[in-house]
């Protein structure tokens, strides 16, 4: 049944009409290279087992000389069971962003600025609740310091 006033105009996905919808996030060049050392560290995690969350963080709260490439290769080798889904990561040096690495990256900042309303928006919008206190750990544990 036809409706008055409503157009039904179907669009093409690579329409420029859309291609401006979403503008690409700039970053700080510090942001940038923080992006880039979580990408490398998960292209290096690709080859190893994956690890249970609970596990590597206890492995880590025992261990306090473990450095912040254990960290992040916790967090990384980890994204996926906290997500519940696999993680989309670009390789380092591509200057675009997935979503997954710009939800990343502001939960980094967030964290970084100490902004605890942000962290826990960002922790809770996307992480299981039984992973989001270790989520949290480890990413506040790296940012301090980068």
């Amino acid at each position: 049944m036809p409706t008055q006033g409503v157009s039904r105009e179907v669009l093409p996905l690579s329409c420029d009409k859309w291609a401006t919808a979403a503008p690409e996030q700039k970053l700080e060049p510090e942001a940038l290279g923080f992006l880039n050392y979580l990408r490398f560290v998960a292209m290096n995690c690709r080859a190893k087992p994956h690890t249970d969350l609970f596990e590597a963080c206890a492995l880590l709260h025992t261990e306090h000389d473990k450095t912040q490439q254990a960290h992040a290769e916790a967090l990384m080798r980890c994204l996926n069971q906290a997500l519940g889904k696999p993680a989309r990561l670009y390789a380092p040096g591509v200057t675009e962003m997935t979503f997954d690495e710009s939800w990343l990256i502001q939960l980094c900042l967030a964290s970084a600025r100490e902004d605890r309303a942000s962290v826990h928006f960002l922790v809770q919008s996307r992480i299981a609740r039984e992973h989001r206190r270790l989520i949290t750990f480890l990413v506040h544990w790296i940012t301090e310091r980068f």
